[in-house]
């Protein structure tokens, strides 16, 4: 049996417990170890750097300003989920239409816990904002199950034209300019190119065990329990690296708050 404060906190005793330790070595060894690995974080800083430097000298491409939402006041328009800022930063969110919340995608529901805060992107003349790829009332009453603010639009009837040419279904991040009453499209990624929105990995990749994750180059021993999606007893599966015990790790601090998960308008 997996205990309450096991769910909440998406970790299940025994399932992560360490095989093996770093060697230990004097402060002056560690500092030693630590400067060389510094020269190439430094370098990688730099790098990130110099790609931005590329992505705000891309083209852009022109998108029709009038392409159909669907928000909380019924049909809007790509033009005004930019709330009059010049910026839009929007997020594609996954939908399963139909099916329960515990069965929405772990993967945006990790991404969009982590944007409570929207001043500072506004500061910048940015607006952030969900545009669902599902129905708008059943993707809306998942956005108050969770807790979350920002704007949220469903963009259902419309992602052949919003994501000409990228996979419908995937998540996807796309960053649009504003000039008067014209919007273009200046930047997009997915997959892996979505965690820039991600502070949690980057402070665990900070951690000795890092992610903890199959796929990682770590020492033999470190733990690999996360991002497990079959393991022999499903009372303790993980679902890959977003999920603990069949959900979305963050809708079981909701479900022991009281908050109704139900999509359906019913309950």
């Amino acid at each position: 049996m997996v205990d309450d404060a096991s769910k909440l906190s998406g970790v299940v005793a025994g399932a992560t417990e360490a095989e093996s330790l770093p060697p230990v070595a004097d402060r002056d060894a560690f500092h030693a170890e630590l400067d060389e690995l510094r020269v190439r974080e430094k370098a990688h800083t730099r790098e990130g750097d110099a790609i931005a430097a590329a992505r705000r000298r891309l083209p852009m491409v022109e998108v029709d300003a009038n392409t159909e939402l669907i928000g909380e006041s019924g049909p809007t328009t790509l033009l005004a989920a930019f709330q009059g800022r010049r910026q839009l930063l929007a997020y594609y969110m996954m939908w399963y239409p139909g099916r329960p919340a515990d069965e929405q995608c772990e993967g945006c529901t990790w991404n969009n816990t982590q944007t409570a805060e929207m001043s500072y992107l506004e500061s910048r003349d940015i607006t952030y904002a969900v545009l669902c790829q599902g129905p708008y009332d059943e993707s809306r009453r998942y956005r108050d199950f969770m807790g979350w603010t920002m704007p949220w639009y469903s963009a259902q009837a419309s992602l052949e034209t919003l994501l000409v040419g990228r996979a419908i279904g995937s998540m996807h991040i796309v960053c649009y300019l504003r000039d008067g009453d014209r919007v273009f499209e200046t930047y997009w990624t997915t997959g892996r190119g979505v965690e820039a929105m991600d502070i949690n990995y980057r402070l665990i990749d900070l951690t000795v065990w890092g992610r903890q994750e199959p796929w990682e180059d770590s020492p033999a021993g470190w733990p690999r329990g996360w991002g497990v999606k079959e393991p022999a007893d499903p009372r303790t599966r993980f679902d890959g690296g977003f999920r603990a015990n069949g959900r979305p790790i963050a809708q079981w601090s909701r479900i022991a708050a009281g908050r109704s998960d139900d999509l359906t308008g019913n309950a």
